[in-house]
C-alpha cells in the first residue's frame, strides 16, 4: 500500500504593484495555499476540485517537488519531499497542461529520449512503447512532428511519456483541459486503468463531471484552503457535485467555517 500525504502545506508568492492593484490587495504577497492537508492511497483516485486561482496548480507543483512549500511537507510513503525531493522524483509522474513537447520532434523521438533518461532497457522501452502507443492510438502518428498533432493527441503523447517508468504515484493537473469529448474520454479511461493497476492517482480539476466519474474521494479548495474533504458520495449528499460545491463555497465565503 502506497500513500501520498500532504501535511499543512502553505505557499505564498510575492506580487508586483500592478498585480496588487488588479487583485485589490495591499500586501506585497499573496497566500496561494493556506495550511492544507490530505491523504491519497494506492488503488484510488483523489481529486482536488476548485475554481481557477484556488491554489490547485500550486499544490500540485509542491507535490511534484517543482516548488518547495514555505511550511508543511509532502510524504511519499514515509519519504519527505523537502529533504529527499531529488531521489523521490523517480517514484511519481507529473503531468500538467504547461508541459511542453519539442514541436520539431516526433512521438517516437520523445518517447525514446525519455526512456533513455529513465535508464529503461531497450527491450523494456520497446514493450512499454507498444503498450502505451496502442492504448492511446498513437501508432498512426508516431512519426508525425508534434507540431502537426492535434491538442488531444499531444496530451496523449504527454501522458504516455509521463508514465513511461511505471510510477507508483501519478499526479495530473487538469488532465482533460481543452480536450474534445473523445480525447477526454480516452484520458479519463486511462486514469481509471491506473487506479485498477493499484497506482495512487491525484487529479486536480475544475470539472465537476470528471470528479464525479473517476474520483473516490476529493477535497474542495477555495482561496487556497480546503473547505471540505470526503468521499464523493458524502460530498454530494444526494445532490449534484456542482450544487454541493456551490453550497460549501457560499458557506465559506460567508465565514461559516
Amino acid at each position: 500500500m502506497h500513500t501520498l500525504r500532504a501535511e499543512n502545506l502553505t505557499k505564498r508568492f510575492k506580487i508586483s504593484e500592478k498585480q496588487r492593484k488588479a487583485l485589490g490587495l495591499t500586501e506585497r504577497s499573496k497566500l496561494a495555499v493556506d495550511d492544507i492537508s490530505f491523504t491519497a492511497h494506492s488503488g484510488e483516485i483523489f481529486g482536488l476540485l476548485g475554481p481557477n486561482g484556488a491554489g490547485k496548480t500550486t499544490t500540485m507543483r509542491m507535490l511534484s517537488t517543482l516548488i518547495k512549500p514555505d511550511s508543511g511537507n509532502v510524504f511519499y510513503d514515509d519519504r519527505d519531499v523537502v529533504s529527499e525531493g531529488t531521489s523521490i522524483r523517480s517514484q511519481f509522474a507529473f503531468l500538467t497542461t504547461d508541459l511542453k513537447l519539442d514541436m520539431k520532434s516526433t512521438a517516437n523521438d520523445m518517447f525514446d529520449f525519455f526512456a533513455d533518461l529513465y535508464h529503461i532497457s531497450q527491450s523494456d522501452a520497446v514493450s512499454r512503447k507498444e503498450e502505451l502507443f496502442d492504448t492511446f492510438g498513437i501508432n498512426s502518428y508516431a512519426d508525425t512532428k508534434i507540431a502537426k498533432l492535434s491538442q488531444g493527441m499531444r496530451q496523449k503523447v504527454s501522458i504516455a511519456i509521463s508514465v513511461i517508468h511505471k510510477p507508483n504515484f501519478v499526479i495530473f493537473d487538469e488532465p482533460t483541459n481543452g480536450l474534445d469529448i473523445i480525447a477526454s474520454r480516452e484520458v479519463r479511461d486511462y486514469i481509471l486503468k491506473l487506479k485498477e493497476e493499484g497506482k495512487c492517482v491525484i487529479v486536480s480539476t475544475h470539472l465537476f463531471d470528471l470528479v464525479e466519474k473517476i474520483c473516490d474521494r476529493a477535497a474542495m479548495i477555495v482561496d487556497g484552503k480546503i473547505v471540505k474533504n470526503d468521499t464523493i458520495e458524502n460530498l454530494m449528499d444526494g445532490s449534484s457535485l456542482e450544487d454541493a460545491f456551490y453550497a460549501y463555497y457560499v458557506k465559506y465565503k460567508k465565514g461559516d467555517r
